[in-house]
């Protein structure tokens, strides 16, 4: 059984390598909703573990002929008979199954049984349509930067060699800082190129609950319009009474007619009973699918209602910085990231957002550093005013001035006419 679900186990399993480039909530779309949506294809097909589909009783007519011709067509229940009174009172021993009269009583056709491993995968492969797109998009430009950095913070005892160890890389302190300046002069030249990729963003996660809508509308069509009160009509009724939505939607017992010509050369119709054991799974899977679905709307506008609020609200440096430590909780000098937030568009934003959220704290506080150093602060500005700084003195950045009290770089900086850069 477990060599059924290996086909699942790569989404499963840790890998150090993974760089966060989408948010909690997208992952439920893409991973989890894709291998639950897996998973039930895998039970739906996997006869082995829960019989036959389908087993229909036939005096006249061969087993493995009636069976077939059964699953193949479709199966009934009479209306009529689908309610609990004649339940209780022993007039019927399964809902829908009882004597009526043929083309004159109306019936119920189940016929979705062919159709539902199909289904399932579909509806897996369009909830990982949202990710493959935005992969496409990001074009691995974030990976491409802190690939490697995940255990940087160590690099400070490797100064001179990087170590690796299995799918574990640790740089050395020389290559850290070659990599921190490479995410600088990425980001500085994604300052004017970047203006596309938070709305790649925006759309991807836009799609994702267009997707879920759709789903939703197309599993209650697929049901006959079954789904959408599904999850608080088995709640209801389950524990309550002998017959609850699950028997009607998904029927253990059916009818089948099946038509031959007998030995004279008349039309003979053989009524049988089928036994649908592939509705016990079936039951299963689409109650757990409602929940599901219902948890993932919710959170789904949820998350967009996040990402409205980084679109009005990302000039502000208390929201930034609260979104920042909930990315990946750390320190983080406010000045510095005032005046890197201030260059930073809607775009720009959310690509700090996510470095860092693969990024530790050594590092990210050491990109904010270099990134505040290309922009003019306020401090540098009331430096400049009251005296203490000329304005050619362009190569003190912000982070810098931060770091250094006023009377400590009034006289030696200034002393020195020729040297007014620090590294």
């Amino acid at each position: 059984m477990l060599h059924a679900f290996s086909a699942v186990s790569p989404y499963l399993k840790f890998n150090p390598k993974r760089v966060t480039i989408d948010n909690t909530i997208f992952k439920l779309h893409y991973r989890w909703t894709f291998i639950i949506l897996i998973v039930a294809t895998i039970l739906v097909c996997s006869r082995q573990y829960f019989g036959e589909h389908i087993k229909c009783i036939s005096d006249t007519v061969p087993v493995h002929v009636i069976n077939t011709y059964c699953f193949f067509t479709s199966t009934f229940t009479v209306v009529r008979h689908l309610n609990n009174t004649a339940l209780s009172n022993g007039a019927i021993f399964q809902p829908g199954i009882g004597p009526y009269e043929i083309y004159e009583e109306p019936i119920k056709r189940h016929a979705y049984y062919q159709w539902v491993p199909f289904l399932l995968f579909g509806q897996a492969l369009c909830f990982y349509i949202p990710h493959f797109l935005w992969k496409t998009w990001e074009g691995g430009r974030i990976k491409a930067l802190v690939y490697g950095l995940k255990m940087v913070s160590l690099s400070k005892y490797l100064k001179e060699q990087s170590l690796k160890y299995g799918q574990l890389s640790m740089p050395c302190l020389e290559e850290t800082e070659y990599r921190i300046k490479d995410i600088r002069r990425s980001m500085i030249e994604r300052m004017r190129l970047n203006n596309s990729w938070g709305a790649h963003m925006v759309f991807a996660e836009l799609l994702n609950l267009l997707n879920l809508v759709l789903q939703i509308y197309w599993t209650n069509l697929f049901l006959g319009g079954a789904f959408y009160g599904l999850g608080p009509k088995v709640c209801a009724e389950r524990w309550t009474e002998q017959m609850d939505a699950l028997d009607i939607v998904f029927p253990k017992v059916t009818k089948c007619h099946f038509h031959k010509y007998g030995s004279s050369g008349s039309l003979q119709m053989h009524d049988t009973l089928c036994v649908m054991a592939l509705n016990i799974i079936n039951e299963k899977i689409y109650t757990i699918l409602w929940f599901w679905y219902a948890f993932l709307f919710l959170f789904t506008l949820l998350g967009l209602v996040w990402r409205a609020s980084t679109f009005l609200f990302y000039k502000n440096i208390k929201f930034t910085r609260i979104s920042f430590y909930w990315a990946k909780p750390g320190k983080m000098d406010d000045h510095e990231l005032t005046a890197v937030i201030k260059k930073c568009n809607f775009s720009n934003w959310t690509y700090l957002f996510f470095l860092r959220s693969n990024l530790s704290e050594f590092v990210f506080n050491k990109v904010i550093y270099h990134l505040s150093s290309e922009f003019p602060s306020e401090q540098r500005e009331n430096v400049i005013n009251a005296g203490k700084l000329s304005p050619k003195d362009d190569d003190l950045g912000p982070s810098r001035l931060q770091t250094l009290r006023v009377d400590e770089i009034s006289s030696p900086l200034l002393e020195e006419k020729g040297n007014n850069k620090l590294e």
